[in-house]
């Protein structure tokens, strides 16, 4: 396989971008659960390379082979929080959104588990994963070498 372009070839792109992505690292919405929408919208939008990368960030930082191997069965599984599955379940509708925009019972479902600011930023950090598999998908970037980075370093991209 072989990549059509470099993310970073247009690189006000890639800074706008980047700085949608740091603003919800910004957020307090715990980092374990945002593992977990990215690689849930990334699963669904079939991004090979955010998958990739959002695996091993998440391992990296401690989630269980279990919960990242049942993620694509969540709804069937006993190993997500309440919230974590209002997350996924926000997560689906958000990314799904052809199919019926974003239903309100889903909405009245997810809202008692966040707050407004957290859930801006939910959205906020699924709109950035869309994106970022949009981009990943559309120039065939590879995956497989991607490394996480350590946390005290600004990770970068998808």
């Amino acid at each position: 396989m072989q990549a059509r372009m470099e993310l970073n070839a247009a690189p006000a792109v890639y800074q706008a971008m980047s700085g949608l992505e740091a603003q919800v690292r910004k957020s307090r919405l715990e980092p374990s659960l945002l593992h977990l929408v990215k690689m849930r919208a990334s699963q669904i939008n079939g991004c090979a390379y955010c998958l990739d990368m959002h695996s091993k960030d998440a391992r990296a930082e401690g989630e269980t082979e279990q919960r990242l191997y049942a993620l694509n069965a969540w709804e069937e599984t006993p190993f997500f929080t309440d919230r974590e599955r209002a997350a996924l379940k926000w997560t689906e509708a958000v990314t799904l959104i052809q199919q019926g925009h974003v239903p309100d019972h889903i909405f009245e479902e997810v809202k008692p588990r966040f707050s407004d600011e957290e859930l801006a930023n939910l959205t906020l950090a699924i709109v950035a994963i869309n994106g970022w598999n949009r981009l990943c998908i559309s120039f065939r970037v590879v995956p497989g070498t991607y490394q996480p980075q350590s946390k005290t370093k600004t990770g970068t991209a998808a």
